[in-house]
């Protein structure tokens, strides 16, 4: 990836302010269009939003980029969608103990509504309020409840493949752990054992941090800095550590680049959080710079692949092991090609990694690594320069999705393949969508000396 050190945050302003008016057609079509009966809304298929049963892990992504537009342009349209459709259909996924996305749904939609009011946003009122928070902490617990432990006193969250799976996205969904703990709740076991949400916080990171990211340290053949396996399987019966797998990318050994932005967004957002925690909370596990050093090494090693494996213009191919790719020639000495005949790029990737890239190096900065940090924040912006453009960013009122040339299941052959064409491209996800706002939401609020944007509020 080829870093413009010249951009600055006001340089994209306008590109934001055009995404903003791209996006609330959309929003009120799918609205308007979309029968709720068919399940959440996951990727586009002809420009229009279409349904795939597995998770339902996008649902809040769907209600939460009214939430984000309102915040975003103070159109109240907006919030009353949002907060409307999060009170009507989201109460089951505050109690769905059969997945590991609550970040996702239940942070977008519930968060982003207090976070909202601790902002003095929309008006205070104080059973609204207790509406939300109840919903987070509930969600928190729910979500530590999938819990396996490992060796040497580890564990995580297991994924929706069941107890012997830990996948690398689940990084990202801390976030509703931590609201939880931040509201003072804890997960309650048999004979009333009160267990710290905090507590399985820190130790899930750990074990991503340890299982699911490579540190060129000769961990096997495969082991290059940076890299992320998708999933990492464990042996239930003595808590073993057995083998990398990949549910969506190429292959156990190669780096499926959406699982890479999870892990990039997901550390640096943690480091954020528990910047924020006391140093008396930290000391049961380790001490802060314990904790902190996990972390900051898993943030560096991913950013650092992500820099190292993106063609120039910082939007990556699906996986960075595609085989396709061997046909392209030096693709990463040039931009991407959504409409190559070999192998599709992944724009919500490039979205989400953008947004760990600009916390990382914000936080470095804050740390007074003023180098280290510039060169990270300088990559998100030249990321979102390229995203915030065609053929990347859809003005097409006719197309329901916001960001183009989005991937969602490459090995099972789910992604819209254009008659013509030999790969997926020029359709949309709603996480590819929901990530394209919030980071725009980031940096809007940046230019114009706003609160900075953090879930926690």
């Amino acid at each position: 990836m080829i870093i413009d050190e010249t951009l600055e945050p006001r340089h994209l302003n306008r590109k934001i302010q055009a995404l903003w008016e791209a996006s609330a057609p959309k929003i009120r079509s799918i609205e308007k269009t979309y029968e709720p009966g068919k399940g959440a809304p996951v990727f586009t298929v002809q420009g229009r939003y279409t349904a795939r049963g597995w998770t339902e892990w996008t649902q809040g992504f769907q209600y939460g980029s009214a939430i984000l537009q309102f915040d975003a342009t103070a159109e109240r349209e907006f919030l009353d969608a949002g907060r409307s459709r999060t009170a009507d259909g989201m109460a089951s996924h505050v109690t769905h103990a059969g997945v590991h996305d609550h970040g996702f749904n239940n942070v977008s939609t519930y968060g982003n509504l207090r976070r909202l009011m601790n902002e003095g946003r929309i008006e205070e009122s104080p059973w609204e309020r207790g509406f939300y928070e109840l919903a987070l902490k509930a969600s928190g617990a729910v979500q530590a409840a999938r819990w396996s432990e490992i060796k040497d006193g580890g564990g995580y969250i297991y994924s929706f493949n069941g107890p012997h799976s830990l996948f690398v996205d689940t990084i990202r969904t801390l976030r509703a752990l931590a609201l939880s703990h931040l509201l003072g709740h804890a997960l309650m076991g048999e004979n009333d054992r009160r267990i710290s949400l905090l507590e399985r916080l820190i130790r899930h990171a750990r074990a991503t941090a340890e299982y699911s990211v490579y540190y060129g340290e000769g961990r096997d053949s495969y082991d290059v800095r940076g890299r992320t396996a998708h999933e990492a399987i464990f042996n239930t019966n003595d808590g073993n550590y057995r083998c990398p797998n990949s549910q969506q990318g190429y292959s156990p050994y190669t780096t499926w680049t959406r699982g890479l932005a999870w892990a990039m967004c997901g550390f640096a957002e943690q480091l954020e959080f528990l910047a924020t925690v006391s140093g008396g909370e930290l000391e049961p596990f380790g001490g802060r710079a314990e904790v902190e050093g996990f972390l900051r090494k898993a943030a560096l090693a991913v950013c650092d692949f992500y820099l190292e494996n993106t063609p120039a213009d910082g939007i990556p191919y699906w996986d960075t092991g595609a085989p396709g790719l061997a046909r392209m020639g030096d693709y990463l000495a040039r931009r991407a090609d959504p409409f190559n005949d070999f192998e599709p790029v992944d724009s919500s990737a490039a979205a989400i990694a953008a947004q760990g890239l600009l916390r990382l190096g914000r936080y470095l900065q804050g740390c007074g690594e003023e180098e280290a940090g510039r060169r990270y924040w300088q990559a998100g912006l030249t990321v979102l320069d390229t995203l915030f453009a065609e053929p990347y960013l859809s003005r097409d009122s006719n197309h329901q999705g916001l960001l183009l040339h989005s991937v969602y299941h490459r090995p099972n052959g789910w992604d819209y393949v254009p008659p013509g064409r030999k790969v997926p491209c020029g359709e949309s996800s709603m996480w590819g969508d929901y990530h394209a706002r919030e980071v725009a939401l980031y940096l809007q609020r940046i230019v114009e000396g706003k609160p900075y944007l953090t879930f926690f509020g």
